[in-house]
């Protein structure tokens, strides 16, 4: 596994880091998870869940409060409570406080049962997890997914924010995204930042938690320093809409 900062750019410090599939040459999570098979799925979401939590009891700085972000896939899970066992047996064994792990589900894998989707959510958050909705304004209903469930937090996809400082279509839309979240209590991170450019935008449209190569490459079972700058002035909201 990998770690990705996700950065509060109001404190310039890490919220949080997410776990990222990664092989042992450096290979990317899309060939190590095109030779899992559909039998095999269920099985490597939970080893991965397991080993993320372990490293992260290892590596996360014991003063400060980081969450842990792990990706799952909603149709692999087919019973919410007994898929959560191996989990909360992880947190317990390393001592990993529940409410700093944020499961992300991806908008890019279609939901097939939306009844199924809501029980994971009202079981996870039975538990103190976070929950987060991926790739947002990318995949499947990404609207309709929001207005059925509304996750803790919602990611905004890379391709709403590459070139945003060129692009009005994009800044009105994240504007809007943005500020529809805020009315429903939702947090909101832009991921896929590489640019200064992109992060001012992004600020000026009120959103603090962002990810990205701008500020750190993932690392294999290590947590990257931060590299970007995030000296900005204070914004306001129109600032970068004008």
């Amino acid at each position: 596994m990998a770690f990705q900062p996700i950065v509060d750019v109001a404190s310039g410090k890490p919220w949080g880091y997410e776990a990222l599939v990664r092989g042992l040459n450096g290979e990317g999570a899309g060939a190590i998870l095109s030779q899992v098979t559909p039998e095999q799925k269920y099985r490597f979401d939970q080893a991965c869940r397991v080993k993320a939590i372990e490293l992260a009891s290892r590596l996360f700085p014991a003063e400060e409060m980081r969450r842990l972000s792990i990706n799952f896939l909603p149709n692999a899970v087919y019973e919410p409570a007994a898929c959560l066992r191996a989990t909360l047996a992880a947190a317990r064994t390393h001592r990993f406080p529940l409410t700093s792990v944020m499961f992300e589900f991806t908008e890019n894998e279609e939901i097939v049962d939306t009844g199924h989707l809501k029980k994971i959510i009202t079981e996870y958050r039975r538990h103190g997890f976070v929950t987060a909705l991926d790739d947002f304004g990318a995949g499947y209903a990404g609207l309709a997914l929001l207005a059925d469930f509304q996750p803790d937090l919602i990611k905004l996809d890379m391709h709403l924010i590459r070139g945003i400082e060129g692009s009005r279509p994009r800044q009105i839309i994240v504007a809007s995204i943005a500020a529809a979240a805020r009315e429903m209590g939702i947090m909101v991170l832009a991921e896929g930042v590489e640019t200064w450019n992109e992060l001012h935008v992004l600020r000026a449209a009120g959103i603090a938690l962002m990810q990205g190569y701008y500020f750190a490459r993932p690392e294999f079972e290590r947590l990257p320093a931060l590299v970007g700058s995030i000296d900005l002035p204070q914004p306001t909201h129109q600032a970068a809409f004008a």
